[in-house]
């Protein structure tokens, strides 16, 4: 069995509470499919433990801390040059490791036929695959012509699933379970610290053989938001709208 996780954006009590969940399951890998950090208020801390995952790809908003953010909004903007300032603190002893750490995650990751990407198969740092796409046949044949079999994806924070077929299904649509058909399939893991389906739970997925097993974990959202609001350079709504999962 194997833990995917995606967009945990600097929530580090979301990022436990996951961690701990996990480990409740006989799980032999965690792959973490990117931002890490970028809205909240612990980048550090998610930084060192996502380095233990035995697979992590890049994020935009990984990329953001490394490089100068490029198509963000203004709190998001504002938030990863707070983050950079947190990663390139000289008296830490790690900001050394976290930046190499960074600066060394792949784009994208294969094994077998499970292609591993933050965004899309097509564009797999920025592109959305969001669920009304669905309604743009040519937007989804072009990225189901990039997938041999399964593609595991983040970036939107909306949990489902994409067929061939241009159905969506959410994970409440399949009881949070779903079974690969040998049949071209887009799966969107969820976002760890930033849920956006309404749904302000945690959200990650364990991968049994062919199962595709949606968890949702409570976790100490007052806590985050009340960090996030300690601190000057990141908007307050980057907390609240933790409370309701948008």
């Amino acid at each position: 069995m194997w833990a995917l996780i995606s967009d945990i954006h600097s929530n580090y009590e979301a990022l436990l509470a996951v961690a701990d969940d996990i480990e409740k399951h006989n799980v032999e890998k965690v792959i973490c499919l990117g931002d890490i950090v970028g809205y909240g208020p612990n980048p550090c801390e998610c930084v060192d433990l996502v380095m233990d995952c035995d697979v992590a790809i890049l994020g935009n908003h990984d990329q953001g801390a490394l490089f100068d953010p490029e198509g963000f909004n203004s709190g998001a903007e504002r938030a990863i040059f707070w983050t950079r300032t947190q990663l390139e603190n000289a008296r830490d002893p790690m900001a050394e490791a976290r930046w190499e750490f960074l600066g060394d995650r792949p784009r994208m990751h294969k094994e077998g036929n499970r292609l591993f990407v933050h965004g899309s198969a097509r564009n797999p740092l920025n592109e959305y695959v969001f669920p009304e796409d669905i309604y743009n046949p040519n937007k989804m044949e072009k990225i189901f012509l990039l997938v041999d079999q399964y593609c595991f994806q983040g970036h939107t924070h909306v949990p489902g699933i994409f067929t061939q077929s241009l159905q969506f299904l959410s994970p409440a649509d399949v009881n949070y379970r779903y079974r690969l058909d040998q049949q071209k399939t887009l799966v969107n893991v969820g976002s760890v610290g930033q849920p956006r389906d309404n749904d302000p739970r945690a959200c990650y997925v364990l991968l049994d053989d062919d199962s595709v097993i949606f968890r949702r974990v409570e976790y100490d959202v007052q806590t985050t938001r009340s960090k996030i609001h300690a601190i000057a350079d990141l908007d307050k709504y980057l907390g609240d709208r933790l409370l309701d999962g948008r």
